[in-house]
């Protein structure tokens, strides 16, 4: 195993830890919000911190983006330069579903060299399930390898979606026909999770819109590893910047696909 995938599960697993800790007292929790149907906790910002701690300590010349603190520069690096190496943190996708007791969310880290993603750790602290892949290492699930569902017909298919709509089963026209023609779509609260769970064949597929690096950094990783394919709705490998994402076993990533360019 790579040392710096090592690291990464040493970091995320001390996230667990805090994260379990904390859920066993929810009421005690203050929680504030970012924006509308958006919340920060302090969880979110302890777990953060131990992440990049253990880190930084590692390779304090590794640059950080994380999705409570932001962008912080290596040492040594210039304002608006890249660093060669750049860890990429969700301490706790699921805030939402954590806060209410749905014991669905986990911890996301990912390591890009040079912009591309080559380190990738998903969490799941309640079932204790720890993702992780390499770039040209294959993906796992704790130490087992793991690949996309070999399913091969959209009517079939098992989906997930983070669209306009998909909470509450009023899609936008833009999905509505590729959503109503698999056979059920689920919207579980953490992105994450969802990539995870399209890499381990869990779901057959995934659609996001509006999503941000830390969400799909490491999950993306997982899903390409696992013989998945993972682009934006053009089709391109745009989707770090858009924010809009499409990973799925990759016959029914082409349907998909065509369901969106139609």
């Amino acid at each position: 195993m790579h040392p710096m995938l090592n690291t990464a599960i040493k970091a995320a697993r001390r996230a667990g830890t805090i994260i379990n800790r904390a859920s066993l007292d929810l009421e005690r929790i203050q929680v504030a919000r970012k924006g509308p149907k958006d919340y920060v906790t302090e969880v979110d910002q302890a777990v953060e911190a131990a992440i990049i701690d253990i880190l930084r300590t590692a390779y304090p010349d590794h640059g950080f983006l994380a999705e409570e603190s932001g962008e912080h520069l290596a040492q040594g690096q210039v304002l608006d330069s890249q660093a060669e190496y750049q860890w990429i943190i969700d301490p706790l996708d699921g805030t939402t579903n954590f806060i209410h007791g749905f014991p669905i969310y986990a911890v996301s880290i990912a390591l890009a060299h040079r912009g591309q993603i080559t380190q990738a750790v998903i969490y799941d602290t309640t079932r204790n399930e720890l993702f992780t892949a390499s770039r040209g290492g294959g993906a796992f699930l704790n130490d087992r390898r793991i690949r996309v569902s070999g399913q091969t017909r959209m009517y079939d298919a098992l989906v997930g979606a983070h669209v306009p709509g998909s909470a509450s089963g009023a899609a936008s026209s833009k999905f509505s026909s590729m959503l109503g023609e698999c056979a059920s779509v689920r919207r579980i609260g953490s992105t994450v999770l969802d990539l995870a769970y399209v890499a381990c064949g869990r779901v057959d597929g995934f659609c996001g819109v509006n999503l941000k690096p830390w969400d799909l950094a490491a999950g993306s990783l997982l899903v390409l590893e696992a013989g998945g394919l993972v682009s934006d709705f053009e089709g391109e490998q745009a989707w770090m910047k858009s924010g809009s994402v499409l990973a799925a076993t990759p016959k029914i990533f082409t349907q998909m696909l065509g369901h969106l360019q139609a």
